[in-house]
């Protein structure tokens, strides 16, 4: 009976270093360059996870009569995952005189859309999409695919009435997974 104890004790310390030298070697598989789920791209590849969820509806910032920019996406998009850095930047230039709604797209799909107010009425089933509206509800900047931030600028500027940041935007990464966008 003793030797059955022993046995029993030894087959438990291995079992728990078994799982404790699997779980040391598993290192987190985040890549930029696939259309795998990693996780809020914002955070992981923008260092911004402030920006999901946005702080208010296309209803709300219409209604309002506010400058609304609206960026489509998907957290499991190898372009969706390029774009977040231009996304975060758009933040920091314009701050509070936008609302900026970036808005994955996996709720938008297969639904019916009601109307301007829907987020789902100016989406074209292609990421990333940006779309910009003024406060009146013009349509100033429809467009997909990477979108360069001095046109996505233009249009903001052009709706609220302030200046555009002057200069060219640039890239600077910082690892594999973070880049950032600075306007110079």
């Amino acid at each position: 009976m003793h030797c059955s104890a022993a046995m029993t004790a030894f087959l438990i310390r291995s079992i728990i270093a078994a799982l404790c030298l699997t779980l040391i070697v598993l290192p987190a598989q985040a890549i930029r360059e696939t259309d795998s789920y990693d996780g809020n791209i914002f955070a992981l590849y923008a260092g911004n996870g402030s920006l999901v969820p946005p702080a208010v509806t296309l209803a709300d910032s219409l209604q309002a009569g506010r400058t609304s920019v609206i960026v489509y996406y998907l957290d499991d998009s190898r372009t969706s995952k390029a774009f977040s850095p231009a996304v975060s930047e758009l933040q920091r230039l314009w701050g509070n005189s936008v609302d900026l709604l970036p808005l994955t797209t996996d709720a938008l799909q297969g639904r019916a859309v009601s109307d301007r107010t829907d987020p789902a009425h100016y989406w074209h089933g292609i990421i990333p999409q940006v779309v910009v509206i003024d406060g009146d509800g013009k349509v100033l900047l429809d467009e997909e695919g990477q979108v360069p931030l001095e046109q996505i600028n233009s249009a903001i500027s052009q709706a609220t009435g302030l200046p555009a940041p002057q200069g060219e935007s640039m890239s600077l990464s910082f690892n594999e997974l973070n880049t950032e966008v600075i306007s110079r």
